[in-house]
């Protein structure tokens, strides 16, 4: 039984071996490859660049300002939503004074009732809008800084001819060659467009 299984392998290994030698030792013309016109094909090797996102946005001019111009927004923000949430607790305070004291009327004190609910409603709607306008404005200048990059990366690529170049992420990629990472150049060129714009 086990030779015949041995000589059952040794007879599949030929004819895939006879198979494999027949396919590759056909000309050309057969392939489907030669019907590709020659004009179409890119002459020249596949070449892929890098560059490490984390340190463009922590040594790119542009990033630093957007984070700037958030942190700034952020703070207005919040100053505004404090300053409408310590005039309601205000409100409330003087209500509640005026209810313990005894001195609110039940028509008087469905009113304030109201005018709390409407300064909650008011505050939550506001809140809301802020933080809207906020993630449109950082959507829109991250799609600016996207824009920006790739036009840069563009340009630099006519000298270069990478077919991609890519943004590593650590934990997507499992192995990286340091020769074609382009980080310095591309945080240089960007800095250097940045200024010039601002001049």
């Amino acid at each position: 039984m086990n030779r015949a299984l041995v000589i059952w392998n040794v007879g599949l290994t030929l004819l895939v071996g006879y198979l494999l030698f027949n396919s590759f030792s056909t000309t050309r013309s057969a392939s489907p490859a030669a019907s590709i016109d020659k004009n179409n094909v890119v002459n020249g090797p596949f070449r892929m660049a890098y560059f490490e996102m984390d340190s463009v946005a922590a040594n790119t001019e542009m990033v630093k300002e957007l984070k700037a111009e958030m942190s700034k927004r952020e703070d207005a923000i919040k100053s505004e939503l404090d300053r409408l949430g310590k005039n309601m607790q205000q409100k409330l305070s003087f209500y509640q004074q005026q209810a313990n004291s005894g001195s609110l009327t039940q028509e008087q004190s469905d009113a304030a009732s109201l005018e709390m609910q409407n300064l909650d409603n008011n505050l939550k709607n506001r809140q809301q809008t802020l933080e809207s306008e906020y993630s449109d404005y950082v959507l829109r200048r991250q799609n600016e800084i996207k824009a920006r990059i790739e036009e840069f990366l563009k340009e630099y690529n006519k000298n270069t001819a990478y077919s991609y170049i890519i943004s590593y992420e650590p934990g997507l990629f499992y192995y990286k060659d340091s020769a074609h990472n382009i980080t310095r150049e591309l945080i240089d060129g960007l800095n250097r467009k940045f200024k010039s714009a601002k001049k």
